[in-house]
């Protein structure tokens, strides 16, 4: 048990240092270039849904909270675990923008080349529309959440708050739109994941026509990029699938069991953990800025 809390709480560490590195970086680019590229605008989008969402899903700062804030405990728990729902589904939602960006970028002459001299305006229109879908479809967390409390009517979702009983009718038609909306942004990612892989294909087998004539193959900057966004997508369609398996589990038990709820959060926050990672180890970027502060520190030591 205590041991899992100390991987629990490294692993909310790595996370929150590494998205916290990427979006500053993003937002001083951001500063300095006058067209930032789409995908950064995507990244920098991600970091910070995942940068609030392993601060607001640390227990230790969720119970420092409750201490010191002069709040009631429902309030407390309502805002605490309402914005922990919020993100995550806005994870799902940048996630599956950011691999639709990425195909829109490396199609060539097609019809979603059209809209890639507008892309940026398109990627501010989405992030509305997510924001706005997602603090509306978990709105009932509101309602709902309330301080921990030993009634047996209540699920504990963790050690300072409970999900009251909701009405039948309510309880389905919020876990339809959720299951609905999670359901079309990962099918959106398994055909964008489709077709990236059919690019990668097709530039490997340009790739082996370029060796066999005698020149010298480079792996392009439209194929690295397109492999992170596949390894991520990847990564994050089978975590999802096992976050979900577990969240059964969770509901079935219907009472707070914390090495349960202590497994669940880790792997939920497993990919914003890994995420900010694949994307700082492929962006060369951020590699030559790592490597001149390991260099700086190496001279002064």
């Amino acid at each position: 048990m205590l041991s899992l809390k100390r991987v629990y709480f490294f692993q909310a560490g790595i996370g929150i240092s590494a998205n916290a590195f990427l979006l500053v970086f993003h937002i001083f680019t951001f500063h300095q270039a006058h067209r930032p590229r789409p995908t950064d605008i995507t990244k920098c989008h991600l970091a910070f849904v995942h940068l609030v969402m392993l601060l607001t899903t640390v227990e230790i700062l969720s119970a420092h909270m409750f201490k010191s804030v002069n709040f009631p405990s429902d309030f407390k728990c309502k805002v605490s675990y309402y914005v922990s729902r919020v993100t995550r589904n806005l994870s799902i939602s940048t996630t599956c923008l950011l691999s639709i960006v990425q195909v829109i970028i490396i199609s060539p002459n097609s019809y979603l080349s059209r809209f890639k001299h507008k892309l940026t305006s398109y990627i501010v229109i989405a992030f509305f529309s997510f924001w706005s879908l997602n603090l509306s479809s978990n709105s009932n967390m509101i309602i709902y959440a309330v301080a921990y409390s030993n009634r047996t009517n209540l699920l504990n979702v963790s050690k300072y708050c409970s999900l009251s009983s909701m009405n039948s009718v309510i309880m389905t038609l919020f876990l339809t739109l959720i299951l609905s909306q999670n359901v079309f942004f990962i099918g959106m990612m398994l055909l964008s994941s489709m077709y990236m892989v059919i690019f990668l294909c097709s530039h490997q087998r340009k790739s082996e026509y370029l060796h066999s004539t005698s020149i010298s193959p480079r792996i392009s900057p439209a194929k690295q990029a397109t492999c992170t966004v596949l390894v991520l997508v990847s990564f994050f369609v089978i975590m999802y699938c096992v976050d979900m398996t577990i969240a059964s589990f969770s509901s079935i038990l219907w009472k707070y069991e914390p090495v349960v709820v202590d497994i669940q959060r880790l792997v939920e926050n497993i990919y914003a953990t890994v995420s900010p990672l694949v994307l700082i180890s492929s962006d060369k970027r951020l590699i030559g800025i790592l490597q001149n502060v390991i260099g700086m520190k190496t001279t002064l030591n």
